[in-house]
């Protein structure tokens, strides 16, 4: 490991320590008007309610990457604190909570994080009324969505920078629901073709996972991306590929109690994931293999997941998936690469490492 990269590592970790820290502090606040909420809290326990769910799911966990992204894009061109970094993470991560809570209503997903899913917890706190536990899930849900920009324009950055940020959720949040869009038409297709995978992935998550980020946190040190948007992107799609593949390897051949979740939930629902996309193409000689893949495809039966991992093993799927993951990653990292020659090689470093990492995670 070279000392530009043992240096970023050590200050991504600076990051996520200080950052949860935060975090829970900007819950405290909106909480307590006494602790500078930016207006006072509704009356009700369903308002109280939500907000500590969103609390909750967000504070559970997570890697904090789209942290650590912010954090690094800013240190591409400062070395010096940068006001409002706090906030757009806090943003960001809030964004990311709208998206898992409205994921696991859309997906029935009992599990997130390790614990039960926000959609869940209603759903056990109203038995008898599911029409409520499924409404009040997607309020919590667009809570933190409507958040993640009022962090933005009620802190004390100046007027036009906070506007500009605040801009950033507001499109990758757009992007996002497309993205959700495109992923439930995505299993409406049979075998759907690698470019439509590809823009389920770019839409659904690279955007405001990868893209947001970096544009925040250039924004906040005073630099305009509009200039790289297009070298931004193209980095953005390769490592958001990558890291999707390297997804949907986990869910097959990953550690549960690692995850957080169970595995196979994709394959369960019966999602074309990247995947089960190579399944099917692999299976298409093969009468039995097809059998075992379409018996499992949907099935919400555990049981039926292990004759899959070993379908996929048998036709090496566990290595050509690894394979293609490695290969977006390599060209993120090329891209990144050529950073040097205007931003400062630190933050460049933690860039062109980031996609190896990506896919050799096991979370």
């Amino acid at each position: 490991m070279n000392d530009a990269l043992s240096a970023a590592l050590h200050r991504a970790a600076d990051h996520q320590r200080r950052f949860e820290t935060r975090f829970a502090a900007y819950f405290d606040a909106l909480a307590d008007p006494a602790a500078g909420a930016p207006q006072p809290p509704p009356p009700g326990r369903f308002p109280a309610r939500a907000l500590d769910l969103v609390r909750e799911l967000s504070l559970r966990g997570g890697k904090r990457l789209r942290v650590v992204l912010l954090h690094e894009a800013a240190a591409l061109v400062t070395d010096r604190p940068v006001p409002g970094l706090d906030e757009a993470a806090i943003s960001i991560e809030l964004l990311h909570t709208h998206g898992l809570i409205h994921d696991d209503v859309i997906d029935d997903a009992p599990v997130r994080r390790g614990g039960p899913s926000t959609y869940y917890a209603y759903r056990d706190e109203f038995p008898d009324r599911p029409d409520t536990a499924l409404a009040l899930a997607v309020l919590a849900g667009d809570l933190a969505a409507f958040l993640a920009v009022r962090v933005l324009l009620t802190g004390d950055l100046p007027p036009d920078r906070a506007v500009a940020m605040a801009a950033v959720p507001i499109e990758a949040g757009a992007d996002a629901v497309n993205g959700q869009l495109l992923d439930l038409e995505r299993d409406f297709h049979p075998e759907p073709d690698t470019a439509f995978l590809h823009a389920v992935t770019e839409y659904k998550s690279t955007r405001y996972s990868v893209l947001a980020p970096l544009r925040l946190g250039l924004l906040a040190a005073g630099a305009d991306p509009a200039p790289h948007d297009a070298e931004l992107r193209a980095y953005a799609t390769a490592v958001g590929i990558a890291n999707q593949i390297h997804d949907d390897w986990l869910d097959l051949f990953g550690d549960p109690a690692v995850l957080g979740k169970p595995l196979g939930t994709d394959l369960r629902a019966g999602r074309r994931s990247y995947l089960v996309r190579a399944l099917l193409a692999a299976t298409a000689a093969d009468e039995s293999g097809r059998r075992t893949l379409e018996a499992a495809l949907g099935n919400p039966d555990p049981d039926a997941l292990a004759p899959v991992r070993d379908l996929a093993r048998t036709h090496g799927l566990d290595r050509t998936l690894h394979a293609e993951a490695l290969r977006h990653a390599h060209r993120a990292a090329a891209l990144a690469a050529t950073w040097h020659t205007r931003w400062r090689p630190g933050a460049v470093a933690f860039f062109t490492h980031l996609p190896a990492w990506s896919v050799t995670r096991d979370h």
